[in-house]
């Protein structure tokens, strides 16, 4: 039995109780979970540009590889989306040994992954960064960031599964815990190695890896300790074929959305990377600054997920239809507040990332950081759109519209944008670059909509009907 676990305070059982306070009860810690993620992320640039002797060329080189990790990590991190939908499916309809199955299944899947991604990382690293066209500069230092990061990830593998694990279930709270400890570890460690023993980016990379896998470590105990369907046994790992198919129909479409879609920024950042090293510094320090924006939006994203996939094994078809409504709201309300506000309060952000020892080129490379702050965070409501209706798309068992709609829609239109637009020589600048993002934005948006009421509706309450008739049975 799981009672114990739905009882629990850290669980939010999104079949009770107001919508907007399920959707906020789970979103705040999550967000506050990415956000802290992105401070964790932040801090290591921000040690390194401070105390690294390379310190300029230092922050370009990590912010240089971000894109490009994304595009592997992101997926492969697509199939935990897939083991969420199940498990808060299983989770809602109380379907136990189904619950157990997926549990099982999707952390074995997250070692497996972690492994490929380990293989791929540490060989082609220098293949990968040199058609980026990354700037010589920065060549040397992301190369060993990369392999250092990416011979330790599949403890955020490991730890990303099991966190998808528990927000299936609506237990936010726990994760952020575990990696509130992990990122003090990875701080401590980031003055330790930058600032104490003279490291540069690779010391910044081994204190990924070992908070990383403090995270991992301590998510896999909690597992195991908890009881009934839910409980973790390591003796018991194995691959069920018939989740793994489930967990594959919805994780391999999710995936290929979130790599194509980091795909297309690797695009955008090979693009940045051909202004030089200034507009690459200033561009990784804005980046990094309107991360803390989306993360936030994105929480509504795996709200949404959860809620609807809840909601849906449950058979309550009128608080799934419900969220459509009030789930882009929230998200976009976050988004313009958020967005707004690192705006005009971009330039002491981004003194915190800059360090240059002549402050003519400090003050260049500030100022295309708020080119980037104004071309992103004006616009961020709209992204905090698509966000919310990709996530209740998904929760619903929709993942190949969506992922069709934001291929075509962000990374067809970017890259369209880049090789057309870009690519005529009096809208070959910065800004023009920077164009893409809101315009596919307000593509994709649009067309989601018209995916959810034209067949997303339908199929929700079909599914819902099915699962009501299966636990009045029951």
């Amino acid at each position: 039995m799981v009672s114990g676990v739905r009882n629990s305070k850290s669980v939010v059982d999104m079949t009770k109780g107001s919508i907007v306070k399920n959707l906020i009860t789970f979103a705040l810690p999550f967000a506050l979970s990415g956000i802290l993620q992105m401070l964790f992320n932040a801090a290591d640039m921000i040690i390194v540009g401070q105390f690294s002797k390379d310190s300029s060329t230092a922050v370009g080189a990590i912010g240089a590889t971000s894109s490009l990790i994304h595009v592997f990590v992101n997926f492969f991190m697509g199939f935990s989306v897939g083991a969420t939908v199940l498990i808060a499916r299983y989770f809602g309809s109380k379907q136990e040994n189904d619950l157990n199955q997926t549990i099982h299944t999707a952390i074995l899947l997250s070692v497996i992954s972690g492994l490929v991604l380990t293989v791929i990382g540490v060989f082609a690293t220098p293949f990968l960064l040199s058609l980026m066209d990354t700037q010589p500069e920065h060549l040397p230092l992301s190369t060993v960031y990369l392999r250092i990061y990416f011979g330790g990830i599949i403890s955020t593998m490991v730890y990303n599964f099991g966190s998808a694990i528990l927000r299936a279930v609506g237990d936010t709270k726990r994760p952020l815990l575990f990696l509130f400890i992990a990122g003090i570890i990875n701080v401590l460690l980031n003055v330790l190695f930058v600032s104490i023993f003279k490291m540069s980016v690779d010391g910044v990379a081994i204190a990924t890896v070992i908070s990383q896998t403090v995270a991992a470590v301590i998510i896999l105990i909690y597992l195991s300790k908890l009881e009934g369907s839910l409980k973790l046994s390591i003796k018991n790992l194995k691959i069920t074929k018939s989740k793994l198919i489930d967990i594959i129909k919805i994780g391999v479409p999710a995936g290929i959305q979130s790599m194509m879609f980091s795909l297309s920024n690797t695009i955008i950042q090979t693009s940045v990377n051909g202004f030089g090293e200034l507009v690459v510094n200033g561009n990784s320090a804005g980046s990094s600054i309107d991360s803390f924006t989306y993360t936030s939006m994105n929480a509504i994203n795996h709200a949404s997920l959860s809620f609807v996939a809840q909601n849906i094994g449950a058979g309550e078809s009128e608080r799934a239809k419900k969220s459509v409504i009030i789930a882009p709201v929230l998200a976009m309300l976050i988004g313009l507040v958020l967005g707004m506000s690192t705006y005009f309060l971009g330039k002491p952000l981004l003194k915190l990332y800059i360090s240059e020892v002549d402050a003519t080129l400090e003050a260049t490379t500030i100022e295309f950081g708020m080119q980037r702050l104004k071309g992103i965070a004006f616009n961020y409501y709209i992204c905090g759109m698509l966000e919310a209706l990709t996530g209740i798309l998904r929760g619903a068992g929709f993942s190949l519209a969506p992922m069709l709609i934001n291929v075509i829609g962000i990374c067809g239109v970017r890259i369209l944008w880049v090789f057309t637009i870009f690519s005529i020589p009096s809208f070959h600048t910065y800004q023009t670059l920077l164009l893409s993002y809101p315009i596919s934005w307000i593509i994709v948006s649009i067309s989601l909509i018209i995916v959810y009421f034209t067949v997303g509706r339908k199929k929700i309450l079909e599914d819902c009907k099915k699962n009501k008739i299966l636990l009045n049975s029951n």
